[in-house]
């Protein structure tokens, strides 16, 4: 079956929420395809949505050593961090990230998150606001979002 096949199932089943046949899917690619950066972000989606942080958490690494000017290694790899209680390195792990993170509103929000469950208040409310400054969707997200409940008035 052709590569792209395969990624038009694997989205089919992402779709009909069965995360767990996606990977079965997945795993027909081939050796050589396997190391692709596409290939790799669908398989990171899969394991973040089945929350398998350490192996999603294993790509994102992988991600940010095949191309470490692409934010999604990053951002997803700072997510798995937080998600398994390492708040402190998900941190570190944004703010070593490249400068085209300072152009995405995600990275402000999951700052905010961060410092907000690091106890790092003022930091949490000033990356809060430029997270919404740039995409108003985050205010909606915030409101449900337990990582800032300290911070919650602001919403």
């Amino acid at each position: 079956m052709s590569l792209e096949r395969i990624l038009l199932t694997v989205q089919g089943y992402m779709e009909l929420d069965m995360p767990e046949e996606a990977l079965r899917e997945i795993s027909l690619i081939e050796f050589a395809e396997q190391n692709r950066e596409d290939v790799l972000q669908i398989k990171l989606f899969i394991l973040m949505r089945t929350k398998c942080w350490e192996e999603a958490l294993g790509i994102c690494k992988f991600l940010q050593e095949l191309n470490p000017e692409t934010t999604v290694g990053y951002i997803h790899g700072a997510f798995c961090l937080h998600e398994n209680g390492k708040t402190t390195e998900a941190k570190a792990m944004l703010l070593r990230g490249p400068r085209a993170l300072l152009q995405e509103p995600t990275y402000y929000y999951n700052l905010a998150c961060y410092d907000a469950i690091l106890g790092n208040l003022e930091d949490a409310k000033e990356n809060l606001r430029m997270s919404f400054k740039m995409d108003e969707k985050f205010r909606e997200i915030a409101k449900y979002d337990p990582d800032l409940k300290a911070i919650n008035y602001l919403i």
